[in-house]
């Protein structure tokens, strides 16, 4: 039996299928997957960029075991963190470093893990957001694949930085591969003395569990994610108050995701001076982008901040392929579009901010020619739809009104003033929603009104050819 699924995170490799938990790619259209299962099997991603830093261990079709991992250089961070550094001194290289969050909200992680040190209480937890649903996103899936003691010794470092013993690695249902290297990861850093009480000889004390996640793109949320943990429904909750002060069963936790925490060993290791010799001044260090749709060559790539989108989509990932370039998605399902007039923006905080693009959690999704930007909006829309939880009113509804619109103007059945019905929707769910899903459901199909509003026109029966 054959039945359409949720993102499985191998956007590189699509058209893909998930078959007794054993992920399919590249799948001819039409051919019952479990036909082919002997055949397709998912290949090794293909990984590059011009740094290969977080990403040095990645692509190889391999996993390093425990002893290949110290080999390595692995915990070495934790060991010097442990018998060098006091936990105030690991926040410190952290806020050296410029490090933000790789999830999309790039705040300072220094500044998170210190306002956490800082709480009250001696039960405290970190939480690694192992959750990657945006569609177009797979960084973390080959992350915990192909580095997970790398995943672990982040966690393991927030937990001495913080003060925390225990963590949770919340992964999505639909990575069991990533599940399964990530529990032989956890078992043998239990038997290898890197998990479990006085670590390093150290009173240092932190224990990990694994836990599924509940299936819902929500969950991604970093306090429906707790209500989920909690055995709960995952509804986000109102803030503040924030995590940091009270998050995991009312206590302060922090929550980074899986790209954020395996950039803290080598900053560790390296120094925070070290880690900002790449990058710029305001976006120090490097990113993982992960490029897919009508491109040479999908796949991962990690750049130092700074470099331009024609750098990565034309020089590493073999140019646009079918077509010229007509759109490009930043940022997954909750990003924004970008032109060919965009191409030599750089990728940074700062750049993209000017140009009104988000970094998101660097899907770069790209669209030749050949594409029909109405029926692409209108899938992002029915995700949306489908994926609000309903707990807040301007999500809930805004979604599904969004989704008959976009529906209604793919068939070719616009009608005057659409695009102002659009963007009335679109910013009463940014300006109303409770969390994030709501206020970002919007901002591709707002992007859009300001790049192309001839899609949204009265009648139209064929999407013009777009010339940038």
């Amino acid at each position: 039996m054959v039945e359409r699924s949720p993102c499985l995170g191998l956007c590189d490799q699509a058209p893909a299928a998930m078959v007794n938990d054993q992920a399919l790619g590249s799948i001819p259209v039409g051919v019952p997957a479990a036909v082919i299962a002997s055949k397709s099997l998912a290949k090794p991603a293909v990984v590059g960029g011009s740094l290969r830093h977080l990403t040095r261990r990645c692509g190889t079709g391999t996993t390093p075991v425990l002893a290949t991992y110290v080999a390595d250089g692995g915990y070495s961070a934790l060991t010097k963190a442990i018998q060098q550094l006091t936990p105030a001194g690991v926040i410190a290289e952290l806020k050296a470093s410029g490090l933000v969050g790789r999830g999309g909200a790039a705040f300072p992680t220094g500044v998170k893990w210190e306002s956490a040190a800082n709480a009250s209480g001696a039960e405290k937890y970190i939480v690694c957001n192992a959750d990657e649903s945006e569609p177009g996103t797979f960084k973390d899936r080959i992350l915990m694949e192909d580095d997970p003691h790398a995943v672990l010794e982040g966690m393991l470092l927030a937990g001495y930085a913080c003060g925390a013993q225990r963590g949770y690695l919340y992964v999505r249902a639909e990575y069991p591969h990533a599940q399964q290297r990530l529990a032989a990861a956890i078992a043998e850093a239990y038997a290898g003395g890197y998990l479990g009480s006085n670590l390093l000889g150290s009173k240092f004390c932190f224990e990990i569990e694994l836990r599924s996640g509940a299936g819902a793109y929500i969950c991604g949320e970093e306090t429906a994610l707790f209500e989920s943990i909690e055995g709960k429904r995952g509804f986000p909750r109102v803030k503040p108050p924030f995590p940091t002060t009270a998050g995991l069963f009312g206590k302060p936790t922090v929550v980074n995701n899986v790209e954020t925490l395996c950039n803290v060993p080598l900053i560790i290791s390296a120094g925070a001076a070290a880690y900002r010799q790449h990058g710029t001044e305001k976006s120090p260090g490097s990113k993982l982008f992960c490029l897919s749709g009508d491109v040479a060559r999908p796949g991962l790539y990690e750049v130092p901040f700074g470099v331009t989108l024609r750098t990565i989509l034309d020089e590493m990932a073999g140019g646009v392929s079918g077509g010229t370039l007509q759109a490009v998605l930043f940022g997954g399902a909750a990003g924004a579009f970008a032109t060919a007039a965009h191409l030599d923006v750089r990728m940074t905080f700062e750049d993209l901010r000017k140009a009104d693009l988000p970094l998101g959690s660097g899907v770069v999704m790209v669209f030749n020619h050949t594409r029909n930007l109405r029926t692409v909006l209108e899938g992002l829309a029915h995700f949306f739809a489908e994926e609000s939880c309903g707990k807040c009113y301007p999500c809930q509804l805004g979604t599904v009104r969004q989704h008959e619109i976009l529906t209604r103007v793919a068939a070719g059945h616009a009608r005057a003033g659409d695009s102002q019905l659009l963007s009335d929707v679109g910013w009463t769910m940014l300006d109303a929603s409770l969390c994030g899903l709501g206020q970002t459901a919007a901002t591709a199909t707002l992007s859009a009104i300001k790049l192309w509003p001839e899609l949204f026109a009265a009648n139209g029966k064929a999407q013009p050819a777009h010339t940038p």
